[in-house]
């Protein structure tokens, strides 16, 4: 599933922020997992203490083809963010945009993206333990927090904040 999306103007809810003419939204392949990879391990929200979090870390073929992991894709073809959506239990995974495109609106589209595939697979919220740092991004597009997620040491020093995204039942308008 390939979509294709355009935005004139400036991205929703970020005043002054850059926007990206074209953005094609498609369906991860097996082939795209060294390339997302490098986009989890390039991200400067990984940097000083939450660097273990993704340190070594790898989204191996196995795993593309296990969950619905939809790319961003500028119209050159450079990668410039993706999301995992997980149907059981309703979680999103995963969800990174590159440095160079923060503030052009990308995230938001994967969002909306994800609400869509996930009222399609008949889910009415979906789950998200966030970065710290991105919480604000997640509440900014409708999700709650609920909770709080303990440290997990070694690989994750920091409590976690836990959200929920309304996506709506399928058939119907996400609220």
């Amino acid at each position: 599933m390939t979509s294709r999306i355009t935005d004139s103007g400036r991205a929703a809810g970020r005043r002054g922020a850059r926007s990206h003419p074209a953005v094609t939204l498609r369906r991860a392949t097996a082939r795209d997992a060294g390339r997302v990879t490098r986009l989890v391990r390039a991200s400067r929200a990984y940097e000083g203490p939450y660097a273990p979090m993704i340190a070594g870390y790898r989204v191996g073929p196995d795993y593309i083809e296990t969950h619905r992991v939809f790319l961003a894709e500028a119209p050159d073809g450079r990668l410039l963010g993706f999301y995992a959506l997980l149907l059981v239990p309703p979680e999103l995974d995963l969800m990174f945009v590159a440095d160079a495109a923060q503030g052009l609106g990308v995230g938001r589209r994967l969002v909306d993206h994800m609400k869509g595939e996930a009222r399609a697979a008949g889910l009415t919220s979906v789950r998200v333990v966030s970065h710290p740092p991105a919480e604000g991004f997640y509440r900014s597009v409708g999700a709650e927090r609920v909770g709080t997620v303990p440290a997990n040491p070694p690989a994750v020093m920091w409590d976690r904040p836990e959200l929920v995204i309304g996506v709506g039942a399928a058939g119907t308008a996400a609220p």
